[in-house]
């Protein structure tokens, strides 16, 4: 049963996103009135819509994550309407193929190195960290300081398992989601005196309308090969659903979690916890 949050409101950057809107939706129907950003306004305001239609509150902002005064004239806003705000849910993140190497294994009898490592583009390294870290650093940071000077909220970024597992193909996601998880770390113990928490969840693989055809075959619904692995080392047997890191999302923002902080949870099935042995 979800805690009470009724009457609190919520900063959501990434609320486009498939995790971000899920988490939207369900906390605005849990009583919290959402701040939707998203670089895409359109999307953010069908969103809204679409939450206020199904007895909600939502606000759409147009806002990038990586521009700081676009961040602080949204903390503007926020504040000239509601006055003040609780919780701050950094969930704005993805990976960029100009960082992914398509061969997972450099073989000792290979003499071609194109789509490995040694192919992968160092911008797209750059862009991912962007997006990924200083995505949640800068919100931090403009968000942040008024939960400090109100002594009281609750900072909540989204990692991965590829932090502590890191997958094959993607080094610069799973580097830069392993530095969120780093930061939520630091930034809990650095606020940990104020009244304000900082944690993480580390959701596993989830099977979304984003990454259906690359764990299954479009044809058949099958699995493929990489969709088996995952299944195969996901001791629950099974992908999980954006709606399984709800009942997470919502315990790391109440009270009941009131002396819980620096902490990352994965919401993967066993996945992290499995050695595959």
């Amino acid at each position: 049963m979800l805690s009470d949050l009724s009457g609190k409101t919520c900063i959501l950057t990434g609320g486009t996103g498939v995790i971000g809107s899920e988490i939207a939706r369900s906390l605005a129907l849990n009583g919290v009135q959402m701040v939707v950003l998203g670089r895409n306004q359109q999307r953010a305001k069908t969103l809204c819509e679409e939450i206020e239609n199904q007895g909600g509150k939502a606000l759409p902002i147009s806002c990038d994550v990586l521009d700081r005064k676009g961040l602080e004239e949204a903390r503007k806003e926020i504040l000239d309407r509601f006055g003040s705000y609780q919780f701050l849910i950094n969930a704005a993140g993805g990976n960029s193929p100009r960082a992914t190497a398509p061969k997972e294994f450099i073989d000792s009898d290979m003499t071609d190195l194109t789509d490995t490592f040694f192919d992968l583009d160092v911008e797209g390294f750059d862009e991912v960290f962007d997006l990924n870290f200083k995505g949640t650093l800068l919100p931090s940071l403009v968000f942040g300081q008024h939960l400090i000077e109100q002594k009281a909220g609750v900072v909540l970024n989204v990692s991965s398992m590829n932090a502590f597992r890191p997958l094959t193909r993607i080094p610069a996601y799973s580097a830069a989601k392993a530095a969120i998880n780093n930061f939520t770390e630091w930034l809990a113990v650095h606020f940990a005196r104020t009244g304000v928490r900082v944690n993480a969840i580390a959701p596993g693989f989830l099977l979304t309308d984003q990454n259906r055809f690359l764990l299954t075959d479009h044809s058949s619904g099958s699995l493929t090969p990489r969709g088996q692995k995952i299944i195969n080392n996901t001791p629950m047997g099974r992908f999980g659903k954006p709606e399984d890191l709800v009942e997470a999302v919502n315990f790391l923002l109440s009270p009941s979690s009131a002396f819980i902080t620096g902490v990352v949870l994965p919401v993967d099935g066993g996945f992290n916890a499995y050695s595959g042995v």
